[in-house]
């Protein structure tokens, strides 16, 4: 009876992308230079090539000739252009994003409400770090809700709030030590920073919102309409071509 041995290629490919998987590599970080892995693995250059061929193959990792080998990254967009949660937007593109709730607290100061933080993983990885504050007489509504399964807004809509509009500013910032330490990347690292304020029928504040957001991992996008465009910049009027 014959025993069929994996080929050392495919061994060191599946090691290499759990090694992604887990995050040992990061989205857009460069692998070891294909003399070290070929001596780390003590195989030959040709065998790491055939590895690496198979992730490449897998989606895994992109090479750029005179540049080097770099984990592919995550294709994930942030969507400017609708009212739904961060979990169901990305869920809708096929991602598997999971959530860690890592605090609610009912706060008196500034005023009565909810505070919830809680971070997004996308595919094992954290992603966003989202701060929500949910004002009285709102926060009772959903106070019960368990966050790591259930999006704020739907928590909202079943207990029949209904949101009307957002307002949203995307701008650059930096990694406090704090978020830093949940997003796993150095303090000072560059992020996008999302600040958003959700509407109910009322007009009244239904959730105020701080999503830090790493830039290698997603991307903004927005669609436009022909038949209207709102600009604004800072210290201006806004100029509305309809």
């Amino acid at each position: 009876m014959s025993l069929t041995r994996t080929p050392a290629y495919r061994r060191i490919a599946a090691d290499l992308a759990e090694r992604i998987r887990t995050g040992e590599f990061r989205p857009g970080d460069a692998l070891p230079a294909q003399r070290e892995l070929s001596a780390s693995y003590g195989v030959t250059l040709m065998t790491l090539r055939q590895a690496l061929q198979e992730l490449r193959d897998e989606g895994l990792i992109v090479q750029q000739p005179g540049r080097g080998t770099f984990v592919a990254p995550v294709q994930a967009a942030y969507r400017m252009d609708t009212l739904r949660s961060f979990v169901d937007d990305l869920r809708e593109q096929g991602h598997d994003v999971t959530t860690d709730v890592l605090a609610v607290a009912v706060e008196e100061a500034p005023e009565p409400g909810l505070r919830l933080e809680r971070l997004r993983r996308l595919g094992g990885q954290p992603a966003i770090h989202q701060t929500s504050w949910v004002p009285q007489p709102y926060a009772d509504a959903v106070s019960g809700a368990d966050f790591r399964v259930t999006s704020l807004y739907a928590a909202l809509a079943g207990a029949g709030v209904t949101i009307a509009r957002a307002t949203e500013r995307i701008v650059p910032g930096l990694l406090d030590a704090a978020v830093a330490q949940h997003l796993r990347r150095p303090a000072g690292s560059a992020v996008f920073v999302s600040e958003r304020t959700t509407f109910g029928l009322d007009d009244r504040p239904v959730v105020v919102d701080q999503a830090i957001i790493l830039g290698d991992l997603m991307e903004i996008r927005a669609e436009r309409a022909a038949t209207r465009l709102s600009l604004q910049w800072a210290g201006q009027p806004s100029v509305d071509l309809g």
